[in-house]
Parts: C-alpha cells; sequence; structure tokens
C-alpha cells in the first residue's frame, strides 16, 4: 500500500497586518505625546506627595537654577482655533512687546530695539533667561549658539535679573517680564494665573533658600499670590 502523502503547508506568516498596526499605534502615541521642552539646565526638585499635574497649555513657568539663575517659559492656548492669536508663538510675541514697553518707559535713556527678525526669534524659544540689554545680542545668535550662551551658567548676562523689589512704580526685569504676562491680553491665560494654575515655580532642591524667597516674594508684590511649586512624587525610598 503506497504512502499517503501529506500536503505540505506554507510558513509564511504575513505580517501585512501587524506592520500597519505597528504604524497606526506609533502615529497615535506621536499625536497624543507631550514632548519634554528643552531648558536651559537640569534640575532636580524637591519630592512630595502632591500628584496634581501642571498644565501644558497657558501657563508661565519660572526656573530657577542651583546657581540662582531665572528663567521663564511662556505657554499659549492649545486650541488650534485661537493658534494665529494666542498660540505659544503668537503670544511670546505679545508678551515681549509689551515687556519692551515697560522696559523702556521705566529706562529713557537705555532703550531695547528689537527687529521684526529678532521678535520671530523669540517666539520660537521655549525658555529664555537674559536681561534685556543683552537680549538683541542673544536674538540674533543662531539656534545653536543661544543653546550654548544660555547654558553656560557663568556668563554674567544669562538669567533674568531680580532683587527684592517692593516699588511697584520702578519693576525690577522678573517683575517687568510678569507684569507683561499678565497684560499680554490672553484672557484663558489670565483666569489660569487668577486661579493658581497659570504660574509654576520649579527649583532645583540645592538652590539657595534666599533665591526661592525672591521668586515667590516677587510674585506676591506683584499681587500673583497663586501658584505652583513643582516637585518630584515622593516614593517609597524617600
Amino acid at each position: 500500500m503506497g504512502k499517503v502523502k501529506m500536503k505540505r503547508k506554507s510558513t509564511l506568516i504575513d505580517m501585512t497586518a501587524m506592520s500597519d498596526v505597528t504604524v497606526l499605534l506609533l502615529t497615535f502615541f506621536m499625536l497624543t505625546s507631550t514632548f519634554l521642552q528643552k531648558e536651559p539646565v537640569t534640575v532636580l526638585t524637591p519630592s512630595s506627595v502632591s500628584e496634581q499635574k501642571v498644565p501644558t497649555a497657558n501657563l508661565a513657568s519660572i526656573l530657577v537654577s542651583p546657581e540662582g539663575k531665572i528663567f521663564i517659559s511662556i505657554a499659549g492656548d492649545a486650541d488650534a482655533e485661537t493658534k494665529d492669536t494666542w498660540g505659544s508663538e503668537a503670544l511670546r510675541k505679545t508678551i515681549l512687546d509689551e515687556a519692551v514697553t515697560l522696559y523702556n518707559k521705566q529706562h529713557p535713556s537705555n532703550q531695547v530695539q528689537l527687529s521684526v527678525a529678532q521678535r520671530e526669534a523669540f517666539s520660537k524659544i521655549n525658555m529664555f533667561g537674559v536681561p534685556f540689554q543683552v537680549l538683541p545680542q542673544f536674538l540674533s545668535m543662531s539656534q545653536t549658539d543661544q543653546d550654548k550662551f544660555i547654558t553656560d551658567m557663568t556668563q554674567k548676562g544669562v538669567g533674568i535679573p531680580i532683587n527684592d523689589n517692593k516699588d511697584m512704580e520702578h519693576l525690577n526685569e522678573f517683575q517687568i517680564w510678569m507684569r507683561a504676562i499678565y497684560n499680554s491680553g490672553n484672557e484663558n491665560l489670565v483666569k489660569a494665573m487668577k486661579k493658581g494654575e497659570g504660574i509654576a515655580v520649579k527649583a532645583d532642591k540645592d538652590t539657595s533658600y534666599d533665591i526661592v524667597h525672591d521668586v515667590l516674594d516677587n510674585l506676591q508684590t506683584l499681587k500673583m499670590n497663586r501658584f505652583s511649586i513643582q516637585t518630584a512624587l515622593k516614593t517609597e525610598q524617600d
């Protein structure tokens, strides 16, 4: 009796469907993820048990480096319908114009003038932190040179100047920026600031208390009494 030949089945697996699913998942995560923004310096925040997340839109973030340098980041509306008016880039231009106007009123003999190209460059910067007099030079740099300059904590021209000023007729530079942010005209940002969700302070755990105190005291002097302090979630080891 002859042998019964078994029909051989193909071992080839069609991966087309799997590839499609992989691409769809990758696209989904790219569109829904919030990418970390570049900061001039890495800070290790103190730990706490708070799990409240800091908003990613309509937010003024204040970064205090271990060396006591002050930086500010501005995020506008996330709504696509208001992008041209109150999106991050448009909002930064408005705040820049307001801040320069305030500064020039207080320093009529040493005014700052910015070109259209420099205003455009400012709108692309996530986080800034230089004195007003250094601003034109900084904004004229390439992005690579800006990154090198602002990450050098030994530079005298790095960091927004701040002191314990109480005179609201003669604001210091940090106060000028915060006043300009509040006066930007973005109602959503102003509402967030009034609720305590529009200002976030992030400082390194080793930053001098005096510097952090100056930042908080300046905010309170400007009647910005509600803000959040960014911390890392405390672990069991803490």
